[in-house]
């Protein structure tokens, strides 16, 4: 089953600094239909204007995953880490027991993100947050897994949850392929291009809900940038 959730039918809210989208129910958006898909709670498609961005604000028991396609984000929190996080590159921040932090573009250009949270399998434990890059050019024609809590993604940045989170990049015409475990959860937006997956057409920002698909076939329609994410139901 793969439903395609059109970009302009998603909700969201315009704040003149941020413009979000959502994919799921969030904030002021609120669609009992679309309260999460398996442990995924959290989709965001973020556009923030420069030199503005979230104040500090408090999270706990909470997988957050910024994949950053434009621009960059600057993370402070009460941990005391600071880190920029630019396009192409990946942050997690696991909220754990508590934690405050804030998001800045501090660009002289618009910076857009997907937010991405996961449900954690387990609760309370210590805070912790983390940044890495990911090239582009390595995941050329291929998933890369960039965030995994699931056992042998030692080089992702780790999670808390029954998860992965994978980033590719296709030239116009170019397929890839990925099996998904039986009972698994598949949500896939592409950030950038148009796809085909397993016969279902999806444009850029797009996202597509799927289950009980043992294999996924995405060809690229034209140069595209695709985001999966992989939980547990």
């Amino acid at each position: 089953m793969i439903e395609r959730r059109p970009f302009d039918r998603l909700g969201g809210a315009d704040h003149g600094w941020l413009n979000a989208k959502h994919h799921f129910s969030f904030a002021n958006y609120h669609e009992p239909a679309r309260m999460g898909w398996g442990a995924l709670r959290v989709w965001n498609d973020d556009t923030i204007a420069p030199h503005t961005g979230f104040p500090p604000h408090p999270h706990a028991d909470m997988e957050i995953i910024t994949y950053v396609r434009e621009g960059a984000i600057s993370h402070q929190d009460s941990l005391g880490n600071k880190g920029r996080t630019v396009a192409g590159d990946v942050q997690v921040m696991s909220a754990g027991s508590g934690i405050t932090h804030a998001e800045y573009n501090m660009e002289d250009e618009t910076t857009r993100i997907f937010q991405i949270w996961i449900i954690p399998d387990a609760h309370g434990e210590a805070p912790s947050w983390g940044t890495r890059p990911f090239p582009k050019g390595e995941r050329a024609g291929r998933f890369v897994v960039l965030a995994s809590g699931i056992p042998g993604d030692a080089d992702a940045l780790p999670l808390r949850t029954d998860a992965r989170v994978l980033g590719a990049t296709l030239k116009a015409s170019e397929t890839i392929e990925y099996a998904m475990a039986p009972g698994r959860y598949g949500y896939l937006v592409p950030a950038r291009g148009s796809v085909e997956l397993n016969g279902v057409k999806l444009e850029a920002r797009d996202g597509a809900a799927i289950r009980d698909e043992r294999s996924l076939r995405i060809t690229a329609l034209e140069d595209a940038e695709v985001v999966l994410v992989d939980v547990a139901p």
